[in-house]
């Protein structure tokens, strides 16, 4: 028998292990990201953000997204639930387009219903709201995960914008009750089975008996019982911690829901040792700005070079031969100017793409730039979408010279 005070040590740690990658919803917001922000764990569980200028448009993907689709939509959407199954929802996929609706169907199926006023845009407003919580609240669990950033604009009517840091603090008042309750190991999504009938027949009465016996079958996962019995998860799984330390009652993994299309898995992505990409160096005095970009340019494949010295930069360069190199204008010592004009001089930096940033956006820099040359020229903040386009279109055109 299991005591409700024995929490495994590691499980008050799972939010800051994961957290760390969480985080760069806040760097994408900075950044102003459009498109796709893919989570994948060491078990290849997958999450996917669909961000539109740094703010969630909406969330999916884990053990279990149809079923979380079908569950909100019995609290959000109740009029759309009485009549959906696999084969009404696929019906109303056909009128969309048949490549695009195998990409983030739910949002699709919710865009198409407001269109047709089905439901209201404040009850999809609702329901996404919720089904981005729980994504964030799954990923929160996970131990360890990796990130990989897709450019993407396939879903580029916003029904809803969430703030990530709203959304953020949020998650974190939902862990800390979820720990605080002493249920930290469990996961929300698995569903309770009475695993010794003959135990809790004789130790409770009839009428409750009967009663767990038909929620208790392993059809039902702790949040599905939530919504059907108006509570709270945490309240469910509190009361049924007893009959679960007592072993009367087994939590187990259950598979989704059939889906109504053939969903495509997003590429896995790869760490930062893993990433064979081209090396990008930023020359930049700034942490943040090397952070940032560090951040943004390992998420999207590329391996990353970043060097806080204006007068080492040279050294450092010529060491590592970059492909591309993001080049501060204003740095102690030395200006932005003045190294590109030299790095210029040498036969193997002569057709680097060199881009200078700069907080400063005039018409004057934007030429001097060019005469000491420069290949492009970005304002900061940087925005990321820019910053992979630049990039794209650079080492592409190096590609074909």
């Amino acid at each position: 028998m299991r005591s409700t005070q024995q929490t495994p040590p590691i499980i008050s740690a799972k939010l800051f292990s994961a957290g760390k990658q969480i985080q760069f919803l806040e760097t994408l917001k900075r950044l102003r990201f459009s498109g796709q922000l893919v989570f994948t764990s060491s078990k290849e569980e997958q999450w996917v953000f669909y961000l539109y200028q740094g703010q969630i448009m909406y969330a999916t993907g884990g053990v279990h997204p149809v079923r979380r689709f079908q569950r909100n939509l019995a609290v959000h959407c109740t009029q759309m639930l009485v009549n959906t199954n696999r084969s009404t929802l696929q019906q109303d996929l056909v009128g969309l387009n048949a490549t695009a609706s195998t990409l983030c169907w739910e949002y699709k199926l919710l865009s198409l219903w407001v269109a047709q006023k089905k439901i209201t845009s404040q009850q999809a407003s609702n329901m996404i709201q919720a089904v981005v919580a729980e994504v964030l609240f799954d990923l929160a669990q996970a131990m360890r995960v990796i990130y990989q950033i897709n450019p993407d604009n396939s879903l580029s009517n916003p029904l809803v914008l969430i703030d990530v840091h709203e959304a953020l603090a949020k998650l974190q008042q939902s862990w800390q009750v979820w720990r605080n309750s002493m249920i930290a190991d469990y996961s929300p999504n698995s569903a309770p089975l009475i695993k010794q009938p003959a135990e809790m027949r004789k130790r409770t009465s009839d009428a409750l008996y009967q009663r767990l016996a038909q929620l208790l079958n392993g059809q039902r996962t702790l949040r599905d019982l939530a919504v059907q019995m108006q509570q709270d998860v945490v309240q469910v799984i509190r009361s049924l911690l007893p009959y679960i330390q007592w072993e009367w009652v087994e939590l187990m993994s259950i598979p989704d829901l059939p889906s109504p299309v053939d969903t495509p898995v997003p590429e896995t992505p790869r760490s930062q040792a893993e990433s064979k990409g081209s090396l990008i160096a930023c020359v930049d005095d700034s942490p943040l700005v090397r952070q940032t970009m560090q951040s943004l340019l390992s998420a999207a494949g590329y391996q990353f070079l970043g060097v806080d010295d204006a007068m080492r930069a040279f050294g450092i360069l010529l060491a590592r031969k970059p492909d591309l190199i993001f080049l501060d204008l204003v740095m102690p010592n030395a200006n932005g100017y003045e190294i590109c004009a030299q790095l210029r001089k040498l036969a193997c930096f002569r057709n680097t793409p060199i881009v200078i940033l700069t907080g400063n956006d005039g018409i004057v820099d934007r030429v001097r730039a060019k005469l000491v040359g420069a290949s492009d020229f970005l304002s900061k903040p940087v925005d990321a979408g820019i910053v992979l386009s630049v990039i794209r279109k650079h080492l592409k055109q190096g590609v074909q010279a």
